[in-house]
């Protein structure tokens, strides 16, 4: 493995765990660029995933006491909800082919987006919470098992459910790191065991990806709401265009 191809995971590893802190979608960054170092697809959403789990675990730590439940559900009880559906999309990626379940994905993207959109610069509302505990708890499961199973946009989709759940959109971005660390948690215990995992690519994604979502967490504290959600939504309408230009 050349050094400079290293570099260029390092530096891929950087932004993507900047970006997952900030609003999710990191995958998007180290998925082609695993892909480029010579992976063939599954080989290397596999290896992205277990790559990103310790910078998701550290971004979502640096923001530790600000987490809240959401929905009427505690935090402990997303957390579970959110571990089991990573491993049911864990295994159903090591089971079956990823073709149909991709071509889902864009419309997932820009379903979440008309959501966040609409909850951060729509109407307001006297109660803000939309949601109560059980549609919250089977959303956060689905957006799990999609992030066992894919990944790509978890984050934005996780951020939508807490909002439309009465989350602000400071708090709720911090929630999503420490909830993607959970989501993943499981995913990577499979993933793990795996021959598709490609350690040294891994790690040289991993240790940037920390940096760069350590970064991206304490960043958080400095912006304020309403930029927070201006940015979400561009993330999210980049996302969806490039989810459907790769789907063509």
């Amino acid at each position: 493995m050349p050094v400079t191809t290293l570099l260029l995971l390092f530096a891929a590893g950087l932004w993507a765990g900047a970006q997952n802190a900030l609003a999710g979608g990191g995958s998007f960054v180290t998925l082609p660029a695993l892909i480029l170092s010579g992976m063939d697809a599954k080989a290397a959403n596999i290896t992205s995933a277990v790559a990103l789990f310790p910078a998701q675990f550290a971004s979502g730590m640096t923001g530790a006491k600000e987490v809240r439940g959401a929905g009427g559900l505690g935090f402990k009880a997303l957390a579970l909800i959110s571990l089991a559906g990573g491993a049911c999309g864990a295994l159903l990626l090591l089971a079956t082919s990823a073709a149909s379940f991709a071509r889902l994905v864009p419309w997932l993207v820009l379903f979440a987006t008309a959501l966040f959109t609409w909850s951060a610069f729509g109407p307001k509302r006297a109660e803000p919470k939309l949601l109560g505990k059980w549609t919250t708890g089977v959303l956060i499961f689905f957006v799990a098992g999609y992030a066992g199973y894919f990944g790509g946009g978890t984050g934005f989709m996780t951020m939508t459910v807490l909002a439309f759940a009465g989350q602000a959109a400071r708090t709720s971005a911090v929630t999503k790191n420490m909830l993607a660390a959970a989501m993943n948690a499981s995913a990577v215990l499979i993933f793990i065991f795996s021959p598709e995992v490609r350690w040294l690519q891994a790690g040289a994604l991993a240790l940037g990806a920390v940096i760069g979502g350590v970064s991206g967490a304490m960043l958080l504290k400095r912006i304020p709401d309403r930029p927070l959600k201006v940015v979400v939504v561009l993330i999210g309408v980049a996302l969806t265009v490039g989810l459907f230009w790769r789907a063509r």
